[in-house]
């Protein structure tokens, strides 16, 4: 006689695709309506938040427990990159020596739905000694948590997501939303701007795309420049760059100023129509004149989004006395082209400047 051990997992059955998808959009849907819920009914004392931390003259602490200190993270990362100096603070550890952090010229945000959480409760004595602006996020205004804090940021009564409506999804959701507006107001009331945002932000294409075109072009010692009256067959001589070099020649008169612009495209088509002969004559009479260009102080993302309108492949930059000192490179630039025109590159070449 043989017996059958049943994994309890096993059963109920397994829900199919179609409950899978429908029970992902009941749970999004709840906590989207509980966004929406909130954002129609902000608390009044949310300007006083906001206040407080715009006036701060040191630092915001955040302090949370389990899933609520996992969105203080975050909103510490989205504070300290939008102008506001913040750190996170994790209650447990405060309460073994970690209180030195905090400051009394400091705000503390404390985050806890339950506003009973014991590990941020057994703190608000010791916040109290150290006469330090608090603000409470959490469900109601009668918590021990709420009734011990500066402000109080009320989430209301939420219902988490899921079947068995224990895991904090909704709660934590309502938290980052709320918490990120206060960030973003903040930063708006400081005048944070992009400039700012780029310093903060030097790493990676969104880093590159805010800063400043001298910071990313290829200077003028990886670039071929000549003059304008030498012949072309001297000019691609003289030319002669190691590595990976531009597509495009940078013609100058005796005063070093940009005059124009020869691009391999020009080469190219000069060879189509048998010209050859045209090799010993004077550059300037085939280069393309004025060529588009701009400025070493303007911001990268004009350059790019000249790139992308004008459809060429390079642009010389040039300084105030419009004398050049370096290129921009559409190779440079591919990751940081509105997305249909990067599509775009992938199948059709940019044209190089040149005039018909």
């Amino acid at each position: 006689m043989s017996s059958e051990i049943t994994n309890p997992r096993q059963r109920s059955e397994s829900p199919g695709p179609f409950e899978q998808l429908r029970l992902a959009k009941e749970i999004i849907l709840t906590e989207a309506n509980a966004l929406l819920n909130l954002a129609n009914n902000l608390p009044p004392t949310f300007v006083q938040a906001v206040e407080a931390i715009n006036l701060c003259t040191g630092n915001l602490i955040i302090i949370g427990m389990g899933k609520a200190g996992l969105i203080g993270k975050k909103l510490v990362a989205t504070f300290a990159s939008t102008g506001t100096p913040a750190h996170f603070l994790h209650p447990a550890e405060a309460v073994h020596g970690d209180l030195g952090r905090i400051q009394s010229n400091d705000v503390v945000l404390l985050l806890s739905y339950s506003g009973e959480t014991e590990e941020v409760i057994r703190l608000l004595s010791s916040l109290a000694n150290l006469d330090v602006v608090t603000i409470a996020m959490t469900s109601r205004p009668t918590s021990t948590l709420a009734i011990h804090s500066s402000v109080v940021l009320e989430l209301g009564q939420l219902t988490e997501a899921g079947s068995l409506q224990l895991a904090p999804s909704t709660s934590t959701t309502a938290m980052l939303a709320l918490g990120d507006a206060l960030a973003l107001v903040v930063s708006k009331l400081k005048s944070f701007s992009s400039m700012d945002f780029a310093r903060f932000h030097p790493a990676g294409s969104l880093g590159k795309k805010l800063s400043r075109v001298s910071d990313c072009m290829r200077p003028l010692d990886q670039c071929r420049v000549a003059h304008q009256n030498h012949t072309i067959r001297d000019v691609f001589i003289e030319s002669q760059l190691p590595g990976r070099r531009t597509g495009a020649i940078m013609l100058v008169d005796d005063s070093q100023c940009l005059t124009g612009l020869f691009t391999d495209s020009d080469l190219a088509r000069l060879l189509e129509q048998k010209k050859e002969s045209c090799f010993d004559t004077s550059i300037s009479h085939f280069m393309t004149e004025q060529p588009i260009c701009i400025q070493d102080k303007k911001m990268l993302s004009e350059a790019v989004e000249i790139l992308a309108e004008r459809r060429i492949s390079e642009l010389p930059v040039v300084n105030s006395q419009h004398q050049p000192v370096g290129m921009i490179d559409i190779t440079d630039t591919v990751a940081l082209l509105p997305a249909n025109e990067s599509d775009r590159k992938s199948t059709i070449p940019f044209p190089q400047q040149h005039e018909d």
